[in-house]
């Protein structure tokens, strides 16, 4: 419409078009020469850019400002990604070279090594890479620790610790006024940056307290784990995972009122409706008495009693068709032969919580029934953050069950009568629906937050089932119950099952990154459209050894009640009950000094001797470090010193095990290893899984990944980036300058 009315207002055919020239005549005598030419096109087009431009900046100035584009920085942290596996999958095709990482490796820089933290645990370096300061300055010294001014016996969450700790003096502890290290997104959003974040560690909306003490003090408060949109990493809701084997005699004609709801479902079922006789589970969630029914029926129009699925639901309410409205889900309808899952939402439940049931194993006859209950989860419900709680809550869904070891480790109760096929199963497909969850969270965030300048992401693949299947190493049981499993005597088509499941995580987690990228876009070339970063927190090993922490101290003779250990996985912090630091402590200064020389020769002198193991005797602790005592004999500061791996509340003694070996894992009853003596069994034994992190972070294996490709990011190849230089690299990005607790340095990656 606009170039038409320009084009009749320059016409000389039209009336207004004569008047416009005999205008222009009597201000220029060349006119009658640019008429004849070129230029008379040139002026008319001129003045119709003109026209447009003003048009466009007035339509523009009438338009309300609206969350338009797309997020600036996407920072996306894949749990346990390692390098030399990503690189090995690229290579062989099962990562595509053009999509996900493959796509950002192409289309932007990568680093042969991204140095961790130290140690190299999740909830550590999370936080590590979210404020560019290492475990000495975070304080967050493991996925478990103790804080020196709690009850000796009392331990936080890694996942819930202050981040740059706490202070601690004349009146107990109390929140720091000048933290050691702060999280990016309270210097971005001080800039008046826009920060989101799904399900990243450190960012949940909680009053951090004292643990241990009714009413303890408040370490850190709830604004500085809020974001612009803050979606806490979900939580157990007090029911674990359950099994169940039936069988036919279990089973009974089901009353009317089952028939009639089932019925008012629509699902079809063609022979007779069967019911467990008695409940399949009652249990309390969120305040709510659930009582679970199982029924049967056959879905095959082919003349035959075949039962091929199961209905399950809450006697309270009956069978409900499939619900829409989230986060309910109505009763489950699950299929064996279909190998998945289905939702059931807690209807009622104060925390929104739910769960999911599996049929493993479904005889037509019901001779053989094996069912998996999934354990109950929901998102923390945390006051500060509720309103995005409850939007991912009505659009996403509630909480999804979380791949659980519990169950393919048998752990669980219920599932040892279960198949080692089966209880695989049961694990890829909470690998494959958890996974898939967790991306549809981030991107109802990224549709919510499209002018946001940082989206902080987690997923919890591929660590998962690297704990679970990274069998590499010839040293490892393939059977944990067998010692004797071995060497040659692995069983090799359980080998290659696993190699499997660990390819899987990966590709999973790699089309996690590709939905994103998706959801951004990319420009003609395949460069995504926002900056998008994505790291993981540390690599993974093999290991072949659970350690008896607690075992090894008794048989060295420690006091229990002196010195106290909390492991995560590979990584140890030993606590001394020092009097005037713990409460209640009994420990004086010359005998803590003492207990920490002690522990140090205690640790050094546990070799390896076992032939099958380690070829000659081999020192089982890599890394060991000892809490600095203070100078100048100043009692009052003793126990709180610090350096450069020791955090104010790091163990006294902090130490890691060698690769092969791992605190976890530890069987009841003990398995023996194959050759060890009865007094190391009780030390060193079989496991029951296989991968593990926490290990020294100068280790290649321990490395994470850095890829990243964006409108700001050039193609590169690094060779060494540290996990300390993420946060500090977003500020640049984003233009603001890093806070002054920030050790990392901003990579160069234009």
């Amino acid at each position: 419409m606009i170039r038409g009315n320009i084009e009749i207002g320059l016409n000389s055919s039209s009336p207004k078009g004569g008047a416009f020239r005999q205008f222009i005549d009597s201000f220029s005598p060349i006119y009658q020469f640019w008429s004849r030419t070129f230029f008379r096109r040139l002026v008319m087009i001129t003045l119709a850019a003109v026209i447009v431009v003003i048009s466009a900046h007035a339509v523009i100035a009438r338009t309300p400002s609206t969350p338009v584009g797309r997020p600036k920085v996407i920072l996306i942290s894949l749990d346990g990604a390692t390098p030399r596996l990503v690189e090995e999958f690229l290579s062989k095709g099962i990562l595509p070279a053009n999509r996900g990482l493959g796509l950002l490796k192409s289309r932007g820089a990568s680093a042969l090594q991204n140095i961790t933290c130290n140690p190299s645990l999740t909830a550590a370096c999370h936080i590590s890479i979210g404020s560019g300061a290492t475990v000495a300055r975070t304080d967050v010294a493991a996925n478990s620790f103790h804080l020196v001014a709690s009850p000796f016996t009392s331990n936080i969450s890694g996942f819930a610790a202050p981040i740059g700790g706490y202070t601690i003096g004349a009146n107990g502890a109390t929140e720091s006024g000048n933290p050691k290290a702060e999280p990016v997104w309270v210097n971005l959003k001080q800039r008046g940056k826009k920060v989101v974040a799904a399900t990243f560690p450190g960012a949940d909306g909680i009053d951090v307290r004292l643990p241990g003490v009714t009413n303890g003090p408040l370490l850190q408060s709830a604004k500085i784990r809020t974001v612009d949109y803050t979606v806490p990493f979900g939580a157990f809701a007090g029911l674990s995972a359950n099994g169940f084997s039936l069988t036919a005699a279990d089973f009974s004609p089901a009353p009317s009122q089952t028939i009639t709801q089932l019925s008012a479902t629509g699902k079809p079922f063609y022979s007779p409706v069967l019911q467990k006789t008695s409940p399949l589970q009652q249990f309390t969630v969120g305040g709510v008495n659930y009582t679970i029914q199982v029924a049967a029926f056959d879905t095959t129009n082919d003349g035959i009693i075949n039962y091929d699925t199961l209905v399950f639901f809450d006697a309270a309410l009956g069978i409900q068709p499939t619900s829409s409205s989230l986060p309910s889900t109505g009763s489950a309808f699950v299929s064996a032969r279909d190998g998945k899952s289905q939702l059931f939402y807690l209807e009622g439940s104060s925390n929104k919580a739910g769960t999911a049931f599996y049929v493993s194993f479904l005889a037509p006859d019901l001779s053989t029934v094996r069912i998996a209950r999934y354990s109950a989860n929901a998102i923390p419900r945390n006051a500060a953050v509720l309103s995005d709680v409850d939007d991912i809550n009505n659009s996403v869904g509630f909480w999804a069950p979380q791949p659980d070891f519990r169950i393919p480790e048998r752990l669980s109760p219920g599932f040892d009568r279960f198949p080692d096929l089966e209880l695989e199963a049961i694990y890829e497909d909470q690998v494959r629906s958890f996974t898939d969850y967790q991306t549809r969270v981030v991107l109802r965030a990224i549709d919510r937050n499209r002018d946001a300048d940082l989206i902080m992401t987690y997923i919890e693949q591929p660590d998962g089932s690297e704990h679970q299947f990274l069998t590499t190493d010839s040293r490892q049981a393939s059977d944990f119950r067998n010692p004797n499993s071995i060497g040659n005597n692995r069983d090799k088509a359980k080998i290659a099952r696993y190699r499997t499941y660990v390819q899987t995580a990966y590709r999973l987690a790699n089309q996690s990154v590709q939905r994103i990228i998706e959801a951004v876009g990319t420009t003609r070339n395949g460069t995504p459209k926002s900056n998008i970063i994505v790291v993981s927190d540390h690599g993974f090993a093999p290991f072949h050894t659970a350690v008896s922490f607690n075992a090894f101290l008794t048989s060295r003779g420690f006091d229990l009640t002196k010195v106290r250990a909390v492991t995560s996985g590979p990584a140890v912090n030993i606590y001394i009950n020092l009097l005037g630091r713990e409460p209640n402590g009994t420990v004086g200064s010359a005998e803590y000094i003492a207990l920490k020389q002690q522990l140090v020769a205690e640790l050094k002198g546990l070799v390896e001797v076992n032939p099958n193991y380690s070829r000659g005797s081999k020192q089982i602790f890599e890394k060991i470090y000892s809490r600095p005592i203070p100078g100048r004999g100043d009692n009052s500061l003793l126990g709180l010193g610090t350096n450069s791996v020791i955090a104010q509340d790091s163990g006294d003694v902090f130490a890691t095990l060698a690769e092969g070996y791992n605190f976890d894992g530890v069987q009841t009853p003990i398995v023996p290893r194959l050759g060890d003596s009865a007094a190391t069994a009780s030390i060193l034994s079989v496991p029951n899984f296989y991968g593990a992190h926490g290990y020294n972070p100068d280790s290649p294996n321990m490395s994470a990944i850095f890829y990243a490709a964006g409108p700001n990011i050039g193609r590169k190849r690094l060779r060494v980036v540290r996990n300390i230089d993420i946060a500090p690299t977003i500020s640049k990005i984003l233009g603001v300058e890093p806070d002054r607790t920030v050790q990392g340095v901003a990579l160069n990656l234009n």
